[in-house]
């Protein structure tokens, strides 16, 4: 099997990588971003399945992936996804994925999900067709908007405003009216505290 994964988070790459590597005996391309993935796909393509990250930069929501299926018409594309509501999943069938993975799936069912998509067939976790599309998420992600859980990812990877806001094609100043609504929430001190928090209750 030869896959592409393209993921912003180091840490969630490399243990994807490795499932795929060890458990599915796959050879694993991966990028870090959009663009990166594109290219990747343009110099060593085609493959047998492209993985992309809902939140990475350069998706732009699923615009990313429908602009990947319009250019690879003949390319197999699926979701992966950490902090996307479930009906994502659905939104990503319509525009052309033939699967979503959450990144919370075991070694041995990314594995099996991905021979499936390989074999032609469309894959999504019975947990999420069974919340009729809507996000099964935690009690903390519900306190959350869209946008707070986005801005909050940033700081969970350490970026800065000016990079969240770059990332997320927002002026500096409201990404920092969210981080201050973030700590608020969460009854954090500061951004690093709320970051600590967040990942302490699983997010991302």
């Amino acid at each position: 099997m030869r896959i592409l994964l393209a993921d912003d988070h180091g840490m969630v790459r490399e243990t994807i990588s490795a499932y795929l590597t060890t458990e599915g005996r796959a050879a694993v391309v991966a990028g870090s971003d959009y663009f990166e993935a594109m290219k990747l796909l343009e110099q060593k393509g085609p493959f047998d399945l492209v993985l992309l990250d809902f939140s990475m930069p350069g998706m732009n929501g699923l615009q990313g992936l429908i602009d990947a299926v319009a250019a690879y018409p003949d390319q197999a594309f699926a979701i992966v996804s950490g902090t996307a509501p479930n009906k994502v999943a659905q939104d990503a069938l319509e525009a052309g994925a033939i699967g979503f993975l959450p990144k919370t799936m075991g070694a041995k069912s990314l594995v099996n999900a991905v021979r499936f998509m390989i074999a032609g067939e469309t894959f999504v976790p019975a947990s999420v067709l069974a919340s009729g599309g809507e996000a099964a998420e935690s009690d903390f992600e519900k306190q959350l908007s869209q946008r707070e859980k986005q801005v909050l990812s940033g700081l969970c990877k350490g970026h800065s405003n000016k990079e969240i806001a770059r990332e997320l094609d927002l002026q500096e100043v409201t990404i920092k009216l969210h981080v201050r609504t973030l700590c608020k929430k969460l009854n954090a001190k500061n951004r690093t505290q709320a970051a600590l928090i967040a990942k302490e209750a699983g997010f991302e």
